[in-house]
């Protein structure tokens, strides 16, 4: 069911658009087969209005990455949009990155970046970044929705462009703290799937130069407050790789050196941002593992770390249907949260 942009803007609940999540063999066929060609629009031309009342989160304020241009060039055709985008909220061919805006009537000083996941293939928006988005801000906290590069699509940074693109918003959102008011020192990232993988490396790779600087903005820090990885694809390394994630970012055929650069478990360290994480014991796609195996980084570097693990639901459960067990996980988070001093009342 597509979330319509209605729907975000008069505040109503997001939790009825997750997907179900009792048959783990369909979501793993879901998960890795192709969607259709999203449908070519206008939406999201840099520095102009988003037409297209039928593209979820047409009206959200869109904020371009990159003031010039994109480091290592490359990219689809641009066609003078930013992104195709589906009427179900799937984003394909990606030509300028940002960063989709939701502000809470009352901020409370917090923000978080959104990513959703999408196999470095595509970005599921419509199930997980404007849902996701639409309940931070219901605790008054800002929301930005990151629209990423997709390495398959020509860039030629490769499989370094996402990072790129969250590293920027990162800092980004940080030098615009006093404007969309809260506090720069609380700024926080949540990332599903192969969203989660790119959050997860922005909070351990945030001090690795893979840009030159554009502006005065990137003398900011690009190290997330706080981060919530949910079903991530964390590891790319074996057993564990027969993931969508895995063969986009090293190919069929990696090097130990590339599984281990793009493997988000082997870069913590003390300085690494405390992470949440919640997955389903039965995920089909981004096996429990994952998860298991960042705790265990993050427990040996000594940075705090909070895991649930529910014993069903499966890949891509999003924000939870309501009454099974994922659905905990947005309460937990924001206790969590809340113990930490990140999100205030």
């Amino acid at each position: 069911m597509a979330l319509h942009r209605r729907t975000l803007l008069t505040g109503a609940a997001a939790l009825p658009f997750a997907r179900p999540a009792d048959d783990a063999a369909a979501q793993a066929a879901a998960q890795e087969a192709p969607r259709p060609p999203a449908d070519r629009t206008d939406a999201g031309k840099p520095g102009a209005d988003r037409p297209g009342a039928d593209r979820p989160g047409a009206d959200l304020e869109m904020l371009p990455l990159w003031p010039g241009p994109i480091p290592g060039g490359g990219g689809p055709e641009a066609g003078g949009a930013a992104f195709d985008e589906s009427r179900e909220g799937v984003i394909q061919r990606v030509a300028h990155p940002c960063l989709l805006v939701m502000r809470p009537p009352r901020p409370n000083g917090t923000a978080v970046l959104v990513a959703a996941g999408g196999g470095y293939r595509r970005i599921d928006i419509g199930h997980e970044g404007l849902p996701t988005a639409q309940w931070l801000v219901s605790l008054g906290i800002t929301a930005f929705v990151l629209v990423y590069r997709l390495p398959g699509e020509g860039w030629g940074a490769g499989a370094e462009a996402p990072l790129q693109d969250v590293q920027r918003a990162m800092r980004l959102v940080r030098a615009r703290a006093l404007r969309y008011g809260y506090d720069a020192g609380r700024i926080g990232v949540i990332g599903y799937s192969a969203g989660g993988h790119l959050m997860g490396t922005a909070a351990v790779r945030f001090a690795a130069r893979v840009y030159e600087p554009v502006d005065e903005d990137d003398a900011l820090s690009a190290r997330p407050d706080l981060a919530a990885l949910i079903y991530p694809v964390i590891t790319l390394r074996p057993p564990f790789d027969r993931t969508s994630s895995r063969r986009v970012l090293v190919g069929e055929s990696p090097t130990r050196f590339a599984t281990a650069t793009y493997s988000v478990e082997t870069h913590v360290r003390t300085q690494s941002t405390p992470t949440f994480l919640a997955q389903a014991a039965d995920d089909p796609v981004a096996v429990v593992d994952n998860c298991l195996l960042m705790y265990g980084a993050l427990r040996g570097a000594d940075v705090p770390a909070e895991m649930h693990l529910f014993e069903r639901g499966g890949h891509g459960f999003g924000l939870g249907v309501p009454g099974s067990p994922p659905a905990a996980w947005p309460g937990l988070f924001a206790a969590w949260g809340r113990r930490r001093g990140f999100i205030r009342a």
